[in-house]
């Protein structure tokens, strides 16, 4: 049955452990899945959170602390001594720990990783923590197992099941040659049915080896697993020697960490905020898109006013300024937004730009076609014939502009290395702003004087 986080659960909670109420907490608390417990602690102080804390066995302990919210947790070790700190990353996965690590200050991760037992663990965490955490070396967790391939299959399932021990999820086994060389894979079920004498480089595969390099970007480790649906893939260093792995969920975040930053930069946010962030982070965040739109309406006030005799001649020039700007935007929104999805998959479009933005000019005159005739329509009923076909026309030439320029921005904001996730907000919209409300006064100046 799935949990509920009800008021009334978080009284009794709270009450429990006012009283000091172990039994209660583990009837009610322990059992549940570590993802309720973690939603349970974003609700409680530090100094409780801490003694509910204690009730957990080792290995939930370290479940919850990845599954809290980024602020609660940071909130949460704060509390915690350096040898408590130590203690409880211990139980993590290298890649887990060296994670919360790279949250701190180095004196503090110094401090941590000195109370460490483990001088393995603490070697392992130290080794990780030298790679860019934007870098499949950073994402990559040393638990792995791995097989040497001249090992007969009766010793590799015992050094199997010696190695499982530190390994949570065993996907497949990776086989390396005398200088851990990464030379095939083998999978668990091939292993389990051969028989116990043969040799191990009898069966593993050396075709359509996946792997990655420590140096190469998350993202394009990302798209690796996601282009050949793996749970897994191996990294290797320089010398293509196996040291470590890259899992499922490690890329399940970084995949969710991009959406968010691409939605954010689209919105007209230029840094990374979370709800948590300081009121100056997010200020600083916003103004440099918020001055931009300021300066496109500097910009349409500006093409107004030269359009102001006209518009005083024909007052209802004015009635459709916000159709036309509205819809300049919305179209090139949606270009970009098409060419952006595209360019994050990996895809190379430039290669191919005439191409696109001759498909974008077709959907543009269709699309702009149908809007400036059911527009007309309108006009016509509101007694606004030739207003309609100035709007109509204005509307046409816009909307085909706009699906132009939605498509060329972000590839050359790609080619010139700038993420071109910046050009679906303020930018695509307050340029198409500027340009539509020029292309309309021209042609209505042109069409209404005649």
């Amino acid at each position: 049955m799935q949990f509920e986080l009800t008021k009334e659960f978080l009284e009794n909670l709270t009450d429990a452990l006012d009283r000091n109420d172990g039994a209660w907490i583990d009837e009610h608390v322990v059992p549940l899945h570590y993802a309720d417990i973690a939603e349970i602690m974003d609700q409680l102080d530090s100094a409780e959170a801490k003694v509910m804390f204690t009730h957990l066995d080792e290995e939930t302990q370290g479940d919850v602390l990845m599954e809290l919210e980024e602020d609660v947790r940071d909130r949460f070790l704060k509390s915690l001594s350096s040898k408590e700190m130590a203690d409880h990353l211990e139980n993590l996965d290298s890649d887990d720990a060296a994670d919360i690590l790279g949250e701190l200050s180095d004196d503090k991760i110094q401090e941590v990783i000195s109370q460490m037992e483990d001088d393995e663990a603490a070697e392992d965490i130290v080794d990780l923590l030298s790679y860019d955490e934007d870098t499949a070396g950073g994402m990559m967790q040393k638990e792995f197992i791995q097989a040497r391939m001249e090992w007969p299959v009766n010793r590799c399932l015992v050094e199997l099941r010696r190695q499982a021990e530190d390994v949570e999820k065993v996907y497949t086994i990776y086989v390396v040659d005398g200088l851990n060389k990464l030379v095939g894979i083998l999978s668990l079920k091939r292993l389990l049915f051969a028989n116990p004498k043969n040799k191990i480089q009898e069966l593993y595969t050396d075709k359509n080896i996946i792997s990655v390099k420590t140096n190469d970007s998350s993202e394009s480790v990302a798209r690796i697993m996601e282009k050949y649906d793996l749970v897994a893939i191996p990294v290797l260093d320089i010398q293509s020697k196996l040291v470590g792995r890259i899992t499922i969920d490690d890329v399940v975040d970084v995949i969710k960490e991009e959406a968010d930053k691409d939605f954010q930069l689209a919105s007209g946010i230029s840094e990374k905020i979370e709800s948590s962030s300081t009121v100056w982070k997010i200020s600083r965040a916003r103004l440099p898109w918020l001055l931009i739109g300021m300066l496109g309406g500097i910009l349409g006030a500006q093409v107004i006013s030269g359009f102001e005799g006209g518009i005083s001649a024909v007052p209802a020039l004015a009635f459709f300024i916000p159709l036309i700007t509205a819809m300049g935007g919305n179209v090139g929104v949606q270009s970009s937004a098409i060419v952006v999805q595209s360019l994050a998959k990996g895809n190379d479009l430039f290669g191919t730009i005439g191409k696109r933005i001759a498909k974008e000019t077709v959907v543009g005159l269709i699309n702009g076609l149908l809007l400036a005739i059911l527009i007309y329509v309108v006009a016509y009923f509101f007694a606004f014939p030739k207003l309609g076909m100035v709007v109509a026309i204005s509307l046409f030439i816009v909307v085909l502009f706009a699906a132009i320029f939605g498509t060329l921005i972000p590839l050359i904001l790609d080619k010139y290395n700038i993420d071109p996730a910046l050009a679906t907000g303020p930018f695509v919209t307050t340029l198409n702003d500027v340009l539509g409300l020029f292309i309309y006064f021209s042609v209505g100046m042109l069409l209404l004087n005649n």
